[in-house]
């Protein structure tokens, strides 16, 4: 069977047979280098594909406003903005006055899914152009996720919704309040009988304390929640083990062995920032007598933590309930029946995982995911109870949520009501279930038989569309507000500019029908606090600035709880959750019959971010997917069904059916299909709306993350182009192929991976050959750098390749979104990428990240090449770029071997729209259309801290200088610094004997470095 990938057909046959020949140590970056397509042969030995450069035909005006408003066009606003008229308090020193060209930074957190991240905000003169992490808020440790980073994105986008809407018309704030007082009259006058109230996952206490006395004012009125990437299992399965809701909380830094069931907690999830640190943490090797912890996956598709896995298992994710089974009868977990083995796992994989947990019991732990039924997240708990975990690697406490329900159950409870008109008043704040509520239930069609829909969104959405009234919600950077953490740290959110577009809070909302129209959120929330009492009256206001200082209210986390575990749960657990408890699992499916697994986008998560253009260009993790979706699978099951790379098929399952393009997965399960939800938007904005399909359309409210049953007929309805950067950018490595008078481009190793032992047997095995670190070999002089010389080290041990420092490059060196065609003909503009290399059999490869940027190589081959001295060295060993000297020969790219430079084709960053200075970061110049750009190691944080340091009249402190990549990572596996000072981090990174450089052969001298890649299996498996 062959596979159409990129327009070049695939014999997937052959590649296997090419992989055998070739051993398991040949890394591979995907199925196109395997089948030496031409496709990829042109990005091998050009800078672009061929015919990528020419400029044929324009831009259509449609597409330029569409790349205009991806790149944050503010349309009608200007570059005046104002702060909050309250008192807001940036984070530690108060200036006296604002002073231009210096930013301050504010403490906030970023709501996501409910739960509270906290956060440092720059401000530039009263306007947020960068997110940062809070390095003293446990949810963060200073780092951040994708979208936290690309949240200012969504502040400054011009589709946000704008004014008041009163059936498709433009209303007035004034006409709201006085509709909703007549309203409020007539439901006190019935008590609330006929009022309903839906929001999304609610952790604020102070919007929780509204709510409460919204009921106790209209004790008939009904509260419904309702998240469409929500925790229902693992809110039901705690309710399994232990007899009620609780809040489990990991303690990754005191686990020597981890099993993952279908959890992606590195890269997913409300306390995902802390594990990462936690868990990379437990990955740091310093020398042979450092240890590791183990990871064990078992999942569907290949995501961030299987990746980082030192055995990763691809098994249906409806038959992982099966092998939670098993397991639990083999640890000793009481009253369980050893089942039937799902017949994927290999004979006595489960055995050594049993043993090696055994082997650890109190430092082990076992996480299921939250798309994984009740049935597995209890099954995960009495695992945990009978290795002595509890209390330990996993605590529990009281849940973070303000009302925890059963949110599907909430929602189903709200449509029934509406169904049979029970419901003449519904208030939605913030969410759009039009489009994101399960198909089976008709949110859409029910919603209108409500007298009266009010909605309050940051959008004019699908929701929208179908209320009465539409208010403009304000953004968290607008809004005062609160939110709880992972593990219940309250924050306080305090806004840095004023609404941009006089939108309203959930809170002025809820003022409004609670009869307080008057009152703004600052004293809303702030009253909340006071009445909390949790300091004298009289300290309050100064415990009041240190909380907007530190970003959280001190001592506020959830304590630890003692709980039990039900007895007999094993046996009442052995087969599905009951149906109302709205079980994710499906039924082990027979072999060949397809399962549906529907998952949270990577990039644009449950559709929220659908118009933030930079999330969409940014390429997914291991399939490299831009600006779409499809459906997953493996290559045996595209063998099986004659599928083909980009044919679109028709998934028909329970009675409705949708049209994807497909995308063959390495490492993939077989028999499933995966889909990510999110895209298939109508009302998005002018960047999200019509872009791929939307997995809601078949999605059911009984089982809402996994399903048997799914067919898909052998008709094909033509072809979709994807684009994917797999393969962009590609750089010659061992076993290719060349014409080179140099045997060493046979022998080079972009990636170095050992496991541990074999690193304790040969320290030295990624090291570079001594001929190669030789500073003899160059015809020049050598310079000597006798003051500052940067460097950076990147520990490949740690990176999860989470992205989060390719957005935070983009936000901070005011990097544009070029669109789907340009990337399409290799013109992203990401100065940082993820580079993907697999290494095995196409059924379980492993997986390794590698990211790639500039190496400010100090023998740097663009320099020689540049006819105008646009790209010159510093004497601190940075290869900068002159802008204005450019003139866009693009020899310098030509002739870089890591191809890291990117041209501006066109003029992707609009230079008409005054308001886009209200995103950019002054320190950073906008490039224009044939202009070069590249990394540049953050030179402007580098002269600001250099400034800073000269007017102290003092050295720079080793550490004080962060690039915008290395504050962002999560793990902490990028560190910059002064490589002349031997005893500042990055020159004791780069004194160990897993350092490495890529391409040395080339006498690059590349100041960016690599700390080789480790493994600690288990010798049985």
């Amino acid at each position: 069977m062959t596979s159409k990938h990129g327009g070049n057909v695939l014999d997937l046959a052959s590649i296997r047979a090419k992989l055998e020949s070739d051993g398991v140590r040949r890394f591979w970056r995907g199925l196109e280098e395997l089948a030496e397509t031409e496709e990829y042969k042109d990005f091998l030995d050009h800078e672009f594909a061929v015919g990528a450069t020419d400029e044929s035909g324009g831009v259509s005006r449609r597409n330029l406003l569409k790349l205009m408003g991806a790149s944050a066009a503010l349309a009608g606003l200007t570059a005046c903005t104002k702060l909050p008229t309250e008192k807001i308090v940036p984070y530690v020193s108060p200036p006296e006055e604002i002073v231009p060209g210096k930013p301050l930074w504010y403490a906030t957190a970023m709501p996501l899914g409910g739960f509270g991240a906290g956060v440092l905000v720059e401000s530039h003169m009263g306007r947020p152009t960068k997110v940062e992490g809070n390095p003293e808020h446990p949810a963060s440790l200073g780092a951040t996720d994708v979208f936290a980073q690309a949240s200012v994105l969504t502040l400054y986008d011009p589709d946000r919704s704008k004014v008041a809407i009163l059936n498709g018309r433009i209303g007035s704030w004034s006409d709201f309040l006085e509709a909703m007082e007549n309203a409020r009259q007539e439901h006190l006058r019935r008590k609330g009988e006929g009022l309903r109230i839906l929001t999304e996952t609610v952790t604020s206490p102070t919007l929780a304390d509204q709510l409460h006395s919204f009921l106790a004012q209209f004790p008939a009125t009904k509260w419904h929640q309702y998240e469409p990437v929500g925790r229902d299992a693992s809110r039901e399965g705690a309710r399994l083990a232990f007899g009620q809701y609780v809040n489990t909380v990991y303690r990754l830094d005191r686990a020597d062995v981890i099993l993952a069931l279908d959890a992606d907690f590195l890269c997913s999830g409300p306390g995902s920032v802390r594990y990462a640190r936690d868990f990379a943490d437990r990955r740091r090797v310093t020398g042979p007598g450092s240890t590791m912890n183990r990871l064990y996956v078992v999942e569907s598709m290949l995501t961030n933590t299987g990746a980082m896995a030192d055995h990763r298992l691809p098994l249906r994710s409806g038959d992982i309930e099966s092998f939670a089974l098993a397991l639990a009868a083999a640890v000793g977990v009481k009253d369980v029946a050893s089942p039937t083995v799902p017949s994927k796992a290999p004979a006595g994989w489960i055995a050594a995982v049993v043993r090696d947990l055994h082997a650890h019991r109190g430092s082990s732990l076992v996480i299921a995911g939250d798309s994984q039924p009740p049935a597995v997240h209890a099954l995960a708990h009495a695992i945990n109870d009978a290795l002595g975990n509890v209390g330990k690697t996993v605590v529990y406490t009281d849940p973070v949520e303000a009302s925890p329900v059963n949110q599907t159950q909430s929602l189903r409870e709200l449509v029934a009501d509406m169904k049979s008109g029970q419901v003449d008043m519904l208030v939605i704040i913030g969410a759009n279930p039009v489009y994101a509520a399960p198909a089976d239930l008709e949110f859409a069609a029910n919603l209108l038989k409500v007298d009266l829909r009010v909605h309050l969104g940051l959008y004019d959405n699908e929701t929208a569309e179908l209320c009465h009234w539409h208010i403009p919600e304000a953004h968290y950077l607008e809004a005062w507000g609160d939110a709880r953490a992972y593990d219940g740290t309250a924050s306080i959110v305090q806004p840095l500019i004023a609404p941009l577009y006089d939108g309203k809070s959930a809170h002025e909302l809820l003022a409004v029908l609670l009869g307080q129209p008057a009152r703004v959120g600052h004293d809303i929330v702030r009253d909340y606090w006071k009445s909390r009492r949790l300091v004298k009256d009289e300290d309050f206001e100064a415990n009041w600035e240190a909380w907007l200082e530190k970003g959280m209210v001190a001592g506020t986390a959830l304590p630890p709880q003692q709980v039990l575990l039900n007895s007999g749960l094993g046996a009442r657990d052995s087969g599905l959750a009951e149906p109302n408890l709205t079980s994710s699992g499906a039924p082990a499916g027979r072999t060949g019959e397809l399962e549906i697994v529907f998952r949270p986008d990577p990039t644009i998560w449950d559709g929220c971010f659908a118009n933030n253009g930079w999330l969409q260009e940014l390429p997914k993790p291991f399939t490299k997917l831009t600006w779409d979706n499809a459906a997953m699978v493996s290559p045996a099951t595209a063998e099986r069904l004659k599928l083909n790379n980009e044919d679109v098929v028709e998934l028909r399952y329970r009675g409705r059916s949708l049209r994807a393009p497909v995308w063959i997965v390495p490492g993939h399960a077989e028999d499933s299909v995966t889909v990510h939800l999110g895209y298939g938007r109508k009302r998005a904005g002018s960047i999200g709306t019509g872009i791929g399909f939307n997995a809601y359309a078949i999605r059911t409210s009984l089982r809402p993350w996994i399903d048997s049953g799914l067919e898909i007929p052998p008709q094909k309805f033509g072809r979709y182009h994807l684009v994917t950067t797999q393969v962009h950018h590609a750089i010659r490595q061992e076993g290719q192929r060349v014409e080179e008078e140099s045997g060493a481009a046979f022998d080079r190793r972009l990636m170095r991976v050992a496991t541990l032992e074999e690193f304790r047997k040969d320290p030295d095995f990624a090291q570079d050959p001594e001929e190669e670190k030789s500073k003899t070999l160059t015809l020049y002089p050598n310079y000597q750098h006798r003051g500052h010389a940067w460097g950076m080290s990147i520990d490949l041990n740690s990176c999860t390749g989470c992205n989060a420092c390719v957005v935070a490059c983009q936000a901070e060196n005011n990097i544009p979104v070029v669109g789907k065609d340009q990337v399409g003909a290799s013109r992203e503009m990401h100065w940082i990428r993820v580079d993907t290399y697999f290494r095995g059999g196409l059924e379980n490869p492993e997986a390794y990240n590698e990211v790639v940027l500039c190496m400010q190589c100090e023998n740097a081959p663009c320099e020689l090449v540049c006819p105008v001295g646009a790209t010159v060295h510093s004497p601190e060993g940075l290869n900068e770029m002159v802008y204005n000297r450019c003139v866009g020969t693009r020899y310098c790219s030509n002739n870089c071997p890591y191809k890291v430079r990117r041209f501006n084709f066109k003029l992707y960053s609009d230079w008409t729209t005054p308001s886009l200075f209200g995103l950019r970061n002054p320190n950073v110049t906008v490039r224009s259309r044939g202009v070069m750009e590249k990394c540049t190691y953050c030179v402007q944080r580098i002269n600001a801290k250099k400034i800073q340091a000269e007017i102290e009249n003092r050295q720079v402190r080793d550490g004080e200088i962060v690039t915008a990549c290395e504050q962002a990572c999560p793990a902490q596996a990028i560190v910059f610094g002064d490589i002349n000072d031997p005893n500042s981090r990055v020159s004791k990174l780069k004194a160990q004997s897993r350092n490495y450089s890529l391409l040395l052969d080339l006498n690059t001298r590349p100041r960016t470095t690599y700390l080789a890649k480790l493994k600690n299996p288990n010798l049985e498996i």
